[in-house]
C-alpha cells in the first residue's frame, strides 16, 4: 500500500504486546541481576522482532512497539529531574478509574509508585532519541514516534503541595510544554516521519465522572490550555514531510478502560484548533457515542477511526468495519479517513489480554479493510 504522508490508511496507535523474554529481562534488571547494556541489546532484539511483524501485516506506519518503556509514560517520567517516586498505595481515584470486564486485573495492577513534584521540571536530555535513532536505521518503512501531550502530566500538580515548587499551575504547564518541545525539536532532526501526541486530557473532559476532577479550573480553561500546550509542541514540527497526529485516549490497561462519552462536548473547538494533521478517535463500542461530531472537522484534516479494538482478541468483520466507515463517511469525506485499532496493544508494559497472534490478526484485518475501502 502507498500512502502519502498525511494519507497512512491503515494506521495503529503505537505500543504493542511485549514478548516475555523483554518482560523478564526488564524485571531482571529492575532486581540487578541483569546489567542495563544487556537490557538495552534485548530490547533492540525485541524491537527488530516485532518491525518484521508490521512489515508482514502490510501496515502503513511502524513503530518500535514502544518497546523501550515500561507505559506510554514511561519516557518523560523516567527521564525528567523534578520528579520522585514514593512506595505508597496510589490515592483512591487511581485504583477505582478502570472498568470493564478485566478491571479487578487491572486494579491489581495499578499498584506502582506514586509520583509527586519535588522541583522544577526539566529535562535530563531526549527521551526518545534512542528509539528514534533506532527506527531510522532499522524501520525499513515510514515508522512514528509517540510522546505526550503536555497536560496529560498536569495530574501531578497537587493543590497543598505543589504550590511550594511552582506557585501557578501555569508555570508547570509551561515547563512541561517546552521539555515536549525540545523533543519535537530532536524528532524533527531526526528525520521522523510522523510525530504522534497522545493526549488523555480531551476524553476526560468527555467522562462525567473524570472530569469532576476539573471542576476547581474549569472546563473552559481546561479545554483551552490544552490546546495552546499541544499546539505549541505540535507547531514545531509543522514541517513538509512530517505527519502530525493527535490521538485521544480512554484509558487503555489490562484490557480495561477509564472513560467514556461523545466527542461532543469539545469537537468543535478540538476539531477546528488543534494543528494536527490526523485526529486518531477511539470508536471501538458504544462508550465513544456516535460519529455525529466528526461534522466540525474541517476539510484538510484526517480523521482516523479506531474501530478495532485492542481489548480483546475477537476479530471483527470486515463488512462490519466498512458499514460503520461508511457511517462515518456521512460527516467527513471518504478520502479524508483511515483506520486503526482504537488504542494501543500495551499502553502499559503488561499489555492487554490477547495474545500476539490476535495483535497480528488485529493489524492485517486494518490493512485489509482498509485495502478494500481506499484501495
Amino acid at each position: 500500500m502507498i500512502n502519502s504522508a498525511n494519507t497512512y490508511r491503515a494506521d495503529h496507535v503505537g505500543s504493542l504486546l511485549r514478548p516475555k523474554s523483554l518482560l523478564d529481562a526488564r524485571q531482571a534488571c529492575a532486581e540487578g541481576r541483569l546489567e542495563p547494556a544487556q537490557l538495552r541489546a534485548e530490547e533492540d532484539r525485541a524491537i527488530l522482532a516485532v518491525l518484521a511483524l508490521q512489515r508482514r501485516t502490510g501496515i502503513s506506519v511502524l513503530t518500535d512497539g514502544e518497546f523501550r518503556r515500561t507505559s506510554w509514560l514511561g519516557g518523560i517520567l523516567e527521564n525528567v529531574r523534578g520528579l520522585a517516586k514514593f512506595n505508597e498505595p496510589p490515592p483512591p481515584a487511581v485504583r477505582t478509574m478502570w472498568h470493564g470486564p478485566s478491571e479487578t486485573i487491572a486494579r491489581e495492577d495499578s499498584a506502582v509508585p506514586v509520583i509527586r513534584v519535588v522541583g522544577r521540571l526539566t529535562t535530563q536530555g531526549r527521551f526518545t532519541e534512542v528509539e528514534s535513532r533506532f527506527l531510522a536505521l532499522h524501520a525499513g518503512g515510514p515508522f512514528k514516534v509517540t510522546l505526550p501531550s503536555p497536560h496529560t502530566i498536569m495530574h501531578l500538580y497537587q493543590p497543598g503541595l505543589t504550590e511550594a515548587i511552582y506557585p501557578r499551575r501555569e508555570e508547570m504547564l509551561n515547563d512541561l510544554t517546552a521539555i515536549c518541545q525540545a523533543e519535537v525539536d530532536g524528532l524533527v532532526r531526526d528525520g521522523v516521519p510522523y510525530i504522534q501526541l497522545d493526549s488523555l486530557r480531551y476524553t476526560d473532559l468527555l467522562d462525567e465522572q473524570r472530569r469532576q476532577k476539573w471542576n476547581t479550573i474549569g472546563f473552559e480553561q481546561v479545554l483551552a490550555e490544552t490546546i495552546a500546550a499541544d499546539n505549541a509542541v505540535l507547531g514545531r514540527a509543522r514541517r513538509a514531510g512530517i505527519t502530525r497526529g493527535v490521538h485521544m485516549c480512554r484509558g487503555n490497561h489490562r484490557s480495561a478502560w477509564a472513560g467514556s462519552g461523545s466527542y461532543e462536548r469539545v469537537a468543535e473547538r478540538l476539531f477546528n484548533e488543534v494543528d494536527t494533521e490526523r485526529f486518531l478517535l477511539e470508536f471501538d463500542d458504544e462508550r465513544s457515542g456516535g460519529f455525529e461530531p466528526l461534522r466540525f472537522v474541517p476539510r484538510g484534516r484526517m480523521v482516523v477511526l479506531g474501530l478495532v479494538t485492542t481489548k480483546s482478541g475477537a476479530l471483527e468483520s470486515i463488512d462490519g468495519l466498512r458499514r460503520r466507515i461508511d457511517a462515518a463517511a456521512r460527516y467527513v469525506p471518504l478520502e479524508s479517513l483511515a483506520l486503526s485499532p482504537q488504542c494501543g496493544f500495551a499502553s502499559t508494559h503488561r499489555g492487554n489480554l490477547l495474545t500476539e497472534d490476535e495483535e497480528a490478526r488485529k493489524l492485517e484485518l486494518v490493512v485489509e479493510t482498509a485495502r478494500q475501502v481506499w484501495g
